[in-house]
């Protein structure tokens, strides 16, 4: 693989056969390493430890049952309800028989509704809902006064109007997914009007009458149960929820659901493992880990959600890339080639000049540990440790001659881009120390500016390519992130924001397109 930058810069992963084997540890890095480790042992989590917390707000709440109810309550229409027959007695008249049929409901608005979190879940009430109804009406009877049967069809239309519905929803941790149920449910018609077209308009109040009870009952059963297969709908795609979402060809985040949702009167919380995985099984080494609980603070009390990640998902993500083996690099070309050939390095490393005169050189850069990720309430800072070899080249052999270990500071920046967390590095500091030589004893102080252009030109050019890119946040597809705003405090970074949904779909729509869960990225 190669990578271009400034049109003269050209980088290539570094191959397994390249690495040196007889590379030793110098005292000097024993102290880094530690703190590393330290540091690492957060990032090697069971799958029953959170890293990254999600709360729902009550304005996101409402964003939610705006969604699914307000708005797509109207989606279950047109609703056709049963046939209903009856006989019943009226005065001069006798028994008559009657029936309705073809009763559609083809029109719902609802004037408010609210939702609420508590203990014993999640309370969605809808109001002041009006439904248009239509529907066949027919009737028989007979009476003494004329000899035969009697009958009259037509077609009515239905006003109800007061109409209220009400759901309580429990939400649990089911095996690391979501598992929704309904404990409770109810549907209540207050006025039914009926206005009939055709017939004998004497049988009005007697339809009414006979009818308004049977009518009511059917429509609150009818929307019962159709917000129950809804319901069934959404927790079938909430289990359904994949537990890994895909960054790149070698790492995915887990998001496996951690213990119970957190619900309050105001919001719900959840907890995820939110760690970085391998895609592909890679050996990693044991790491000592901390049960790690973040929690969820936004200053703007009025933002639909909050994310938040501890600093261990970023260390999870740099230990994976460099267990993978993904972090090293070859450099043969920079903007200034002399860098690259022997001649260059004539008053810096007379000796190498000797040995090997005007020769060309590459070089690797490999990690030797996990960069280390530190988040801190005004900066995030990272702090990489390379191993920089130098081969010269004769012939067709690179001939490895010296490793210096660097130790590179730097200081980063984060910013949403879509629904991805984005990031860029700048170098702050970095120290030297020879690790080995064939050319005998090097003086690091005047390689120091040849190591700077290095690291500015190749390291972190390359490494903010991808850090550019960033990774998916957990945002279901079909929704994004709003006027975000990022908060960093100890050890964590906070993502608050309102949520936009950017598909104008009714609820089966919206849940098939659910059931195609993607991350976007």
């Amino acid at each position: 693989m190669e990578m271009q930058f400034f049109n003269t810069l050209k980088i290539r992963p570094l191959q397994n056969e390249e690495k040196n084997e007889n590379a030793q540890n110098i005292g000097n890095a024993c102290l880094l390493f530690v703190v590393a480790s330290q540091i690492d042992s957060h990032v090697h989590g069971t799958d029953e430890e959170s890293f990254t917390s999600i709360v729902i707000s009550q304005n996101g709440l409402d964003f939610i049952k705006d969604l699914l109810i307000t708005k797509e309550i109207a989606s279950i229409v047109p609703l056709k309800l049963p046939k209903i027959e009856k006989t019943v007695k009226i005065p001069l008249v006798g028994n008559v028989r009657m029936h309705l049929s073809n009763t559609t409901i083809y029109r719902m608005d609802v004037l408010s509704s609210y939702v609420k979190s508590g203990e014993s879940g999640v309370v969605i009430v809808a109001s002041g809902i009006t439904c248009s109804l239509s529907m066949n009406w027919y009737y028989e009877y007979s009476t003494w006064l004329v000899p035969v049967d009697i009958s009259d069809r037509g077609r009515a239309y239905l006003q109800i109007e007061g109409m209220e519905v009400g759901l309580t929803l429990g939400l649990k941790n089911h095996k690391g997914t979501l598992k929704l149920s309904i404990i409770d449910r109810g549907c209540h018609v207050k006025d039914i009007s009926i206005k009939l077209d055709g017939g004998a308009s004497w049988l009005y109040q007697g339809m009414v009458d006979a009818f308004q009870e049977q009518i009511g009952s059917s429509v609150e059963n009818a929307i019962t149960k159709k917000l129950e297969e809804g319901i069934l709908k959404l927790d079938s795609f909430l289990q359904s929820l994949p537990t890994e979402i895909p960054v790149d060809d070698h790492a995915s985040l887990n998001v496996t659901f951690i213990g119970s949702p957190l619900l309050s009167s105001s919001s719900i919380g959840f907890d995820i493992n939110g760690l970085f995985t391998a895609r592909k099984k890679v050996p990693s080494p044991e790491y000592f880990h901390l049960n790690l609980q973040p929690s969820v603070s936004c200053t703007d009390q009025y933002k639909m959600v909050g994310i938040s990640l501890d600093e261990a998902v970023f260390n999870s993500a740099s230990a994976l890339y460099y267990d993978a083996e993904f972090l090293r690099w070859t450099v043969d070309k920079v903007p200034d080639q002399s860098v690259l050939n022997t001649a260059g390095w004539k008053y810096i490393i007379p000796q190498l000049y000797r040995k090997y005169p005007n020769d060309d050189m590459m070089l690797n850069i490999t990690l030797s540990s996990p960069p280390v990720i530190r988040v801190s309430e005004h900066s995030t800072d990272a702090t990489m440790n390379l191993d920089l070899i130098i081969y010269v080249l004769e012939e067709d052999k690179a001939i490895p001659v010296a490793c210096i270990a660097v130790v590179v500071c730097g200081s980063g920046s984060v910013k949403i881009s879509g629904n991805n967390l984005a990031s860029s590095v700048k170098l702050n500091d970095f120290t030297m120390s020879l690790k080995w030589s064939k050319i005998g004893n090097l003086r690091l102080y005047l390689i120091q500016p040849v190591m700077w252009t290095i690291i500015q030109t190749v390291l972190l050019p390359y490494v903010n390519s991808h850090l550019g890119q960033g990774f998916p946040l957990p945002i279901i597809h079909g929704f994004t992130l709003k006027n975000a705003e990022i908060i960093s405090s100890s050890s964590k970074i906070t993502i608050c924001s309102d949520v936009a949904y950017t598909e104008s779909l009714n609820l089966n729509q919206l849940l098939f397109n659910l059931s195609r869960y993607t991350i976007s990225y």
